[in-house]
């Protein structure tokens, strides 16, 4: 067991340079082929009603981070969350008491961002996916406990229930992609949010909006824009730091799953899939 922990540690921390560290191999140019399939086809879903509806679930799925991540801040800064709720059309409410607003207000689009581009940073690796399937399920789990009509429970049960049977499927390889899918789909959901919200359509009771009465210096459209632009550089930083961390190949990669890698000595005792 030394032997192999000090295999472990001396290939991983083996120094690159910045050249070669954001390199991407083979593995990373077909995972980051597929990512921008997925890009090109979200914008075509998005812009095409005969295809809305084939993205309509993962739209709800990612107002569901939007709110989460409304929740936690509030959860932070000392607010009674209330409830979470989503609606048929694609929206999302979170009620809370407390809490301070300039803090919770722009947590919905920099949060779901967020948590887009750390799901991206997992779409690189398999064992990494189902590190970030765990946390997503704590999190859906939390967003049930708060849930107050059927949509919430259903999205959360669905999205849950997906990545169960992924996670068996091809030693985890198809929950890969699944996690990269939602990753792309919320930083996408958060960056166009802000762009019709704001830019478009001057929606008046939108969180950027109702930030800008609290920093009335500064209009809410600013505010979309930095928000916007903060969105577009966790995106960016997901893709680079998956490129960076992740250097295996495939076969490497689902040795690493089946707990039987030569030098990942974490998978080798974790979260092993034998079917």
């Amino acid at each position: 067991m030394p032997a192999l922990l000090t295999e472990a540690l001396v290939h991983h921390l083996e120094p690159r340079s910045v050249a070669s560290t954001l390199t991407p191999n083979s593995t990373q140019r077909v995972t980051l082929y597929v990512l921008a399939g997925y890009i090109a086809f979200i914008f075509l879903a998005w812009n095409l009603w005969g295809l809305r509806h084939l993205i309509y679930p993962f739209k709800l799925l990612t107002v569901a981070f939007h709110e989460f991540s409304h929740a936690a801040v509030g959860c932070c800064t000392g607010a009674k969350i209330e409830s979470i709720t989503l609606d048929p059309n694609e929206g999302g409410l979170t009620k809370m008491r407390g809490g301070i607003a300039a803090c919770t207000l722009p947590a919905g689009y920099l949060g779901s961002s967020l948590i887009g581009a750390l799901l991206i940073f997992a779409g690189f690796d398999i064992v990494a996916s189902k590190v970030a399937s765990i946390i997503l399920a704590v999190m859906l789990l939390v967003t049930l406990w708060w849930a107050r009509n059927w949509l919430t429970r259903v999205v959360v049960f669905c999205a849950i229930g997906l990545m169960v049977a992924f996670w068996f499927i091809d030693h985890g390889n198809p929950l890969r992609f699944y996690v990269l899918f939602n990753g792309v789909m919320s930083c996408l959901y958060s960056v166009w949010d802000i762009i019709d919200d704001l830019i478009f359509r001057k929606i008046n009771e939108s969180d950027a909006s109702q930030f800008a009465k609290l920093c009335p210096l500064i209009p809410s459209r600013v505010w979309g824009i930095i928000w916007l632009l903060i969105s577009i550089v966790f995106m960016v930083g997901g893709i680079l730091a998956g490129i960076a961390a992740f250097k295996d190949d495939p076969t490497q990669q689902e040795a690493a799953s089946k707990g039987i890698s030569s030098h990942c000595f974490v998978a080798k005792s974790f979260l092993p899939t034998r079917f």
